[in-house]
This record gives structure tokens, C-alpha cells and sequence, in this order.
């Protein structure tokens, strides 16, 4: 592409996280936002879409007809079909719909022509998730899998330490998610909770730490778990909390524990190494502070601040760095960097969750 040539994105999904998308490829230099999707009606989203106004697309239409051609304007669609036919000059499409959605609108878009950026998870089973690489690699399109923990400072730090060979053969690791979701966040005739459309507790909550547990320590093999439903019986239809133990194909035990029963508030997000050479520590509500670095001829560097979570009223989420999702897409399709999160290790996240759900039946 044109090195000047801006981006431009449509998001479809106009929830908590496609307001996100939308505000930060507004804020991205070589982006630009063309259209929005949503079921809802246009005055019900309360967008914040800055100096740019947003039409609906049929309303334009009459308007161009009428020979009155508005100036940078968004383009609003009531549903997905109808913006792919309306073959606008899009590059990407950021899909932010609820999960068990995913799958079937990235591949719809893919087929259309069009990048995708995919909010996590990438889908619900590895065969979905399948058919989403066989199309990309079919069409030749790029799928950009938002796990956007990746760009927290402590967790590029943790990268750089584990691949630098400097903390030696791994011992143990443990992944502990203690978050607060009540009735403030699960609430009637929404899709959150459903088995359908929200998967479970580790898809919707907890795939981005299981991403980087992945991204640092590679897959898992001999999966042991236990799984309860405390106090979500009658807020969702799956688990809200796990213990979870495993062995790393590359060598070392871990154990993930997770649950959604905190009461009031989230408690922590943490990562507990133990190595050859040293011990290291990352916590805070979102993974966000170095709470320990014991390493052998080691000092721990100064490190840049964590962003703060996603802060959705009566409830918070992970560290909000969208940001550098959507500028690794400009500068992936411009021709200048790497996909930082491919579509394979999307679908590695899934087929991890898929094999430590399968033991709810056993």
C-alpha cells in the first residue's frame, strides 16, 4: 500500500470494547473510520465519535441521490450483510460482537474481501476457529487476534527475560484470576453468561492471560481440572470457577486458577515463575506491577507505566491497550512491521480452552 495512504476500518459490534475500537483507530494518525455496526438503533450507542458525524447508510444514500454529497462522515449499518454489499473503500473490519459470533462474521468479511481484526476469542471451538484460518489463507487476508495484554510493559518484559534464557530451565509456573462478576455485569437478555454466544468464563474473561501463558511458555499437555459454580447458578450457564494443572510440552509444571466469584471487585491477575536461575512475580488486578524479580546476576530494569484497565462502571476489565492492537494493524497493512497476534495463535488460545473445558465431562 501507499505509504501515505491511511487505513480505513469499519467496526461492527458497538458494545463496551467496539466503542474502544472505535475511539482508538479515531485516535490512530494512519487510520481511518469509515463505517459502524450495531443491531441497535443509532441513538441508543451514545458514540463518541468526535468531529465526525455519523449518518445511517440509507439516509446517505438519499442524500447523494438528492446531489448533496456530506462531508468526512461515518457511515452507520444495522447489520453485517448489508455493509458488505454496500462495497465501501474499506480495508479492514474489526469484529467486536458477542463471541459466539466471531467465527461466522470474520469469515463472512474474509470472503467479502476484507482484513479482519478480531476481538478475543477468535471463536468457541477449534473447528470454527479452523475455518477461519483456511479462509484467510484462502483469500489471502490478514486476521489480527486482539490480545492486547501482549504491549503491558511487565509482560514485555517477562518475553524479553524468558527468551534471553536468563532465568534457565523452567520449574513451575502458576496463572491466578481472581476477578469480581455479579449480577452488575450479567445481566437479563444480555448474551453474557449464555452458553451460545459467551462460551465460558475462561473465554470471555481469562483468554488473555491463557494467550500469554501460551506466547511465553508454549502449549500444554497432561490436563487436569476441576471446575464449580459457586454463586453465578442462576447468572450464567457455565462455570465461574477452576483449578487447573498441566505439564509444558517445552519442559515444567503450571497450574491455572481462575474464578469470577470475588465478591465486589476484581482481586488480582498474577503470573508466579519459578526457574533455575531465579523467581519472578507479576501481579495487580491486571497483570500490571512487578511484584518480585529474584533472578541470578540480574537487576530488574525501570519499566514503563501500565496502562489502566478497561473501566466499565460497576466493573473493570484488562489493561487498555487497544492503541497499539489497531496501530500494529495500520503499520502491518502499510507494509511496515509484523502481526504481533496471528490468527494461528488465536487459534491456539481456543484449542487450549476447548481441551481444558472437555474435562467438565469426565
Amino acid at each position: 500500500m501507499e505509504q501515505d495512504k491511511k487505513i480505513r476500518f469499519a467496526v461492527v459490534g458497538c458494545g463496551h470494547i467496539g466503542k474502544r475500537h472505535i475511539e482508538m483507530v479515531r485516535r490512530e494518525p494512519g487510520a481511518q473510520l469509515v463505517a459502524i455496526c450495531d443491531v441497535l438503533p443509532l441513538e441508543l450507542l451514545k458514540l463518541d465519535t468526535g468531529d465526525q458525524s455519523v449518518v445511517p447508510a440509507g439516509a446517505l444514500n438519499e442524500n447523494r441521490r438528492a446531489g448533496n454529497e456530506p462531508a468526512d462522515v461515518i457511515l452507520f449499518f444495522k447489520d453485517l450483510s448489508t455493509l458488505l454489499s454496500a462495497n465501501l473503500p474499506i480495508d479492514v473490519i474489526s469484529i467486536c460482537t458477542p463471541n459466539g459470533m466471531h467465527a461466522s462474521m470474520a469469515i463472512k468479511s474474509i470472503e467479502a474481501g476484507y482484513h479482519i481484526v478480531v476481538e478475543k476469542p477468535l471463536a468457541l471451538t477449534v473447528s470454527e476457529a479452523e475455518r477461519v484460518v483456511f479462509t484467510s489463507l484462502k483469500y489471502r487476508k490478514q486476521v489480527f487476534c486482539v490480545m492486547q495484554n501482549r504491549y503491558s510493559p511487565p509482560s514485555v518484559w517477562i518475553k524479553e527475560l524468558i527468551d534471553s534464557k536468563k532465568l534457565g530451565d523452567l520449574y513451575m509456573v502458576q496463572l491466578n484470576c481472581y476477578w469480581n462478576r455479579d449480577d452488575r455485569y450479567y445481566k437479563p437478555g444480555g448474551w453474557h453468561g449464555t452458553a451460545l454466544l459467551d462460551g465460558g468464563t475462561l473465554f470471555t474473561q481469562f483468554s488473555h492471560f491463557i494467550d500469554i501463558m501460551y506466547w511465553l511458555f508454549g502449549d500444554i499437555t497432561n490436563i487436569q481440572a476441576r471446575f464449580r459454580d459457586f454463586n453465578h447458578s442462576r447468572l450464567t450457564d457455565f462455570e465461574d470457577s477452576g483449578f487447573v494443572s498441566f505439564d509444558f510440552v517445552n519442559g515444567g509444571v503450571g497450574t491455572l486458577n481462575y474464578s469470577t466469584s470475588v465478591w465486589d471487585k476484581n482481586m488480582e491477575s498474577s503470573i508466579l515463575i519459578v526457574a533455575q536461575n531465579g523467581s519472578v512475580k507479576i501481579g495487580g488486578q491486571y497483570m500490571n506491577e512487578v511484584e518480585y524479580c529474584h533472578v541470578k546476576d540480574y537487576q530488574l530494569p525501570q519499566l514503563a507505566p501500565t496502562n489502566p484497565g478497561n473501566d466499565y462502571g460497576a466493573y473493570k476489565g484488562s489493561a487498555q491497550n487497544h492503541n497499539y492492537v489497531i496501530q500494529n494493524v495500520v503499520r502491518v497493512l502499510s507494509g511496515n512491521a509484523c502481526i504481533t497476534t496471528n490468527v494461528l495463535e488465536g487459534l491456539k488460545v481456543v484449542d487450549i480452552i476447548q481441551r481444558i473445558y472437555a474435562l467438565k465431562d469426565k
